[in-house]
């Protein structure tokens, strides 16, 4: 099979590319930068002519489209926000229309943060209850829509607390600052479960195998958290000694973004259609940290 994968020098892009590779199938990757990749090539989502000439040319049989903006914060500012929308639905729109023309399989990854972030009881699969808080959240939403309207089969798969090695993340962050202070003040009123890019790419090159198209969450297994709880078992896995104080959301008040309080999003439908879920998020953890060292020990 060969997959087309947008936003390859992101965390998620990357390891699709990887994980493709590891399964024998051929994979093209795409990003704004400009690289010397014998696989890659240079591709701005948001020129629709560009879109449809690099799809046309390569003809894949499927395309994973990790690209997106992601800075939720920067995406609040005024003159952000118009490249914000460019980017997540325009963008989105392009890849999908290029999909239709070459009648290839798509997978849009998308957000819990097109859901409103109230309550505790998780977000379904097929839940169309969307409200998001924030820019961010809508221009993913608005790239789902076209996404829908556009193809007749799809794939979306809506994910939250990423992280990987290649790219920032909330772990680097904390390792970071862990460093330099001995305490550190972490939210514990904003509860969902982290995704580790590694066991995702395993996860999305299974489905874009199938034919099982639809709606679907993604995250690693082992309940749901509190980014403190997270912060908590990082220090504690790392073996460093830095204090995490607890507070609420208000306390913390540094954000532009308004965030989610409820990230949990019920993943019963990857079982249900046949899928493996991934793995605990500690144990995840605990294998970001030995393959995250060898890279910090270079």
């Amino acid at each position: 099979m060969k997959v087309f994968v947008t936003g390859v020098c992101g965390q998620l892009g990357h390891d699709v590319m990887n994980e493709l590779k590891r399964c024998g199938h051929v994979g093209v990757g795409s990003d704004i930068i400009e690289r010397t990749d014998t696989d890659y090539i240079r591709l701005d989502i948001t020129d629709k002519v560009a879109v449809d000439k690099a799809l046309m040319e390569i003809r894949p049989d499927a395309v994973i489209h990790c690209a997106a903006w992601t800075a939720v914060d920067a995406a609040e500012e005024e003159e952000n926000r118009e490249t914000v929308f460019s980017v997540n639905s325009s963008g989105t729109k392009n890849i999908a229309e290029a999909c239709k023309k070459l009648d290839c399989k798509m997978m849009y990854i998308s957000t819990d943060y097109v859901f409103n972030g109230q309550g505790e009881e998780p977000w379904q699969a097929d839940c169309k209850d969307f409200a998001p808080l924030n820019v961010y959240g809508q221009s993913k939403l608005d790239g789902e829509l076209t996404v829908a309207e556009t193809l007749e089969e799809f794939f979306i798969v809506r994910i939250a607390w990423v992280f990987g090695l290649n790219g920032k993340n909330f772990i680097k962050t904390m390792i970071n600052v862990g460093k330099k202070y001995e305490t550190v003040r972490v939210v514990n009123d904003q509860v969902g479960t982290p995704t580790y890019t590694y066991d995702l790419a395993r996860l999305l090159v299974d489905m874009i195998e199938t034919e099982k198209f639809g709606f679907y969450h993604a995250t690693n297994e082992g309940g749901f958290i509190s980014w403190y709880d997270f912060a908590v078992e990082i220090f504690w896995q790392a073996g460093m000694a830095t204090k995490v104080i607890p507070v609420s959301t208000k306390e913390y008040g540094v954000s532009k973004a308004v965030r989610p309080f409820n990230s949990r999003l019920d993943k019963s439908k990857l079982t249900k259609s046949g899928f493996e879920p991934l793995p605990d998020w500690k144990d995840a953890l605990n294998r970001y940290l030995v393959e995250a060292q060898l890279l910090w020990d270079k």
